[in-house]
């Protein structure tokens, strides 16, 4: 998604607003933005989803969150694949995918980033923080 301000917004923030920045001294972590007015937690935004403010910033996420929605798709790959919604500790939520047994992946199920871009996909990947062993009950 292309915005006018994109260029702005980067020499302002110094990093790409809410995208993943591969430029950062820790590539490896996923970057979202805060509102300076309302504080909320966003991921890929333009506009706050709250108040509309235009004020964002940047910020580092810790990498540990929640699964929201876990989902197994068939479509367009080889093989079934993991596609989850995640509640990261800031507030906002992401698409990703988590690795492991795709029985084994349950919302509520705690999760940590393993690696900011997926280099198919370009999305987060994750893994299960506890071992999943409701799954082989």
């Amino acid at each position: 998604m292309y915005h006018h301000s994109g260029n702005v917004a980067r020499q302002a923030a110094g990093a790409a607003t809410g995208l993943l920045d591969a430029e950062a001294p820790d590539a490896e972590a996923v970057y979202f933005q805060r509102c300076t007015w309302c504080s909320t937690a966003m991921y890929h935004r333009v506009l706050c989803p709250v108040c509309r403010g235009s004020d964002l910033h940047t910020e580092r996420s810790a990498g540990t969150g929640t699964v929201r929605h876990a989902s197994v798709v068939h479509r367009n790959t080889p093989a079934a694949r993991n596609v989850s919604l995640i509640e990261m500790t800031e507030g906002f939520v992401l698409r990703g995918r988590v690795t492991g047994p795709l029985i084994g992946i349950h919302s509520g199920d705690r999760v940590r980033l393993s690696t900011a871009k997926d280099p198919v996909r370009g999305e987060p990947v994750f893994q299960l923080v506890d071992e999943p062993y409701r799954a082989w009950t």
